[in-house]
């Protein structure tokens, strides 16, 4: 359970082919610039417009989506996701665009190399994943593969996004991705001048363990686009075992002080255990009612980290419980 709240998302399962899925028709409408993307491997260069994208990880299918393309393969998700192995923001796409699920791919340590082969890809987009060199190098072998920038699972999400655009000819929509979902996220934060100035830390209490969102996490990024700002107590306590989160002793909890406390939790049954944790009522936002909660697979992977699809389907949620937290007396 911990794994699946602080580290990148993988699903295991397999799923049968799904029929070639469409892509957007005016994508192709514009004559295409051949691109060159560094990444941690190397250089890629695309010389024509793509039309069988596969994707493997976390973000990037979204940003194809987004960009009113559907992928002929890409990595099938569980956790918060269909028993196809797609999320919820993903299926909407799929309707929207009126277009086939994409075939599901067997996920792993390892891409399944094989499978990826016979979705016949143009591209392989792998700029939020965990592949390593001896994979980037097989996947080269099948199709133009573009790979993370730097380190494993630690691509800026807006990053992810612009890169995709890049990879397709898409740049100009890409940014107006990026600038519809500030957009909406300003647009709550006006809607809610309480935020403003107000002190939060972001946690995920696991049986065995409490973990604290850092400053540096796309999480509490995302409350502080909303107008909060990080609880000094996060930076004090934080204890330096990872640059996204730190996990603090349940002796200690009540040191964490902030004006709300933002709980995620995979299901409200364990939310609600965790309410009536004594453990936790140490802590002076359970004893005051400041507790924003938000349960649910799907909801607590959609700022983990956010996409261009995600983010916007859960904002109502993530306000909602912030503002009943910040006004509850």
């Amino acid at each position: 359970m911990a794994g699946l709240l602080v580290l990148p998302l993988a699903a295991c399962g397999t799923d049968d082919a799904a029929e070639e899925p469409q892509t957007d028709d005016a994508a192709g409408a514009e004559e295409f610039e051949p691109v060159t993307v560094e990444h941690a491997f190397g250089a890629t260069e695309v010389t024509e417009r793509p039309e069988r994208v596969v994707t493997w990880g976390w973000g990037t299918p979204d940003a194809v989506l987004a960009l009113g393309v559907v992928p002929v393969a890409m990595e099938k998700l569980s956790y918060g996701a269909s028993e196809e192995g797609f999320m919820p923001w993903q299926e909407e796409a799929f309707e929207e665009l009126d277009a086939e699920q994409p075939t599901a791919l067997t996920p792993g340590e390892a891409p399944p190399f094989e499978e990826i082969a016979a979705a016949a890809p143009d591209v392989i987009l792998a700029n939020y994943s965990g592949i390593t060199e001896a994979d980037y190098d097989k996947l080269t072998q099948i199709a133009p593969t573009v790979a993370y920038p730097d380190q494993p699972w630690s691509t800026p999400w807006r990053e992810v996004i612009t890169t995709v655009g890049d990879v397709l000819g898409q740049d100009d929509e890409a940014d107006q991705v990026l600038a519809d979902i500030d957009a909406d996220v300003a647009a709550a934060a006006e809607a809610h001048p309480e935020f403003e100035g107000t002190s939060i830390a972001a946690v995920a209490i696991d049986p065995s363990a409490f973990y604290v969102y850092s400053a540096a996490d796309p999480r509490v990024q995302f409350l502080e686009d909303l107008g909060f700002t990080v609880a000094p107590s996060v930076d004090e306590l934080d204890t330096g075992e990872s640059t996204f989160y730190y996990t603090l002793s349940t002796e200690n909890v009540d040191q964490l002080e902030s004006d709300v406390l933002l709980s995620y939790a995979a299901t409200q049954e364990r939310a609600d255990e965790i309410a009536e944790d004594p453990t936790y009522q140490t802590m002076e936002q359970f004893q005051e009612g400041h507790v924003a909660t938000v349960a649910g697979e799907a909801v607590v992977s959609s700022v983990s980290p956010p996409t261009a699809l995600s983010l916007t389907y859960s904002l109502d949620t993530f306000v909602e419980a912030l503002a009943g937290a910040v006004s509850s007396e």
